[in-house]
């Protein structure tokens, strides 16, 4: 599978979860079509109704803006899993968020820096979060990769309670976040 074949596939699994249309007074985001909110349709160039919003755009939106303008690319040569996940975590709750919840993992399953140094949680992927992602999986394999990736699930799931509890309307949401987004993806 190339490369582009497997970055589309995980463009078009999270148009599955995000639907179509939907114009939900409780959503802080607003009008969205296929997930995309109408301020980023704008921000990208789309002029027209969002009911009309083409997929090929919101597919070219979530590839530039939330799949590479991030840099999960470089995630997702490591572990296509995980850069699935921070995908996801991006496109829900904002592009940092999810590595916030990488980095903040990574640096206390490193023991106390003997296994690599402490990075900066600074919601960016750059080549001391991959570095420290690579040393980490190379020491700890396969369990430390689900380690990983649960601890980061755990985090988006505590993330969804706190937006509920900071705006109450988000209890319209919870549960399908927790159900579909905090435990399940796992592309």
């Amino acid at each position: 599978m190339t490369l582009d074949t497997k970055i589309n596939a995980k463009i078009d699994a999270l148009i599955g979860r995000e639907g179509g249309y939907s114009n939900n007074p409780a959503d802080a985001g607003g009008e969205t079509m296929w997930g995309i909110t109408i301020a980023v349709a704008r921000a990208f160039g789309y002029t027209g109704p969002m009911r009309d919003l083409p997929r090929t755009t919101a597919a070219q939106t979530y590839r530039s803006r939330y799949w590479l303008q991030p840099k999960f690319d470089l995630i997702d040569a490591v572990s296509p899993a995980l850069a699935g996940k921070l995908f996801d975590i991006g496109v829900n709750s904002g592009q940092a968020t999810g590595v916030l919840f990488l980095q903040r993992a990574l640096n206390v399953l490193n023991q106390n820096g003997r296994a690599f140094p402490d990075i900066a949680v600074d919601g960016g992927v750059g080549a001391l979060t991959v570095a420290a992602l690579k040393a980490f999986l190379a020491a700890r394999g396969a369990d430390g990769h689900r380690v990983l990736l649960g601890m980061v699930a755990a985090q988006q799931s505590v993330w969804y309670i706190e937006c509920a509890e900071r705006r109450p309307a988000n209890e319209t949401f919870e549960y399908g976040w927790q159900l579909n987004r905090a435990f399940g993806v796992s592309e």
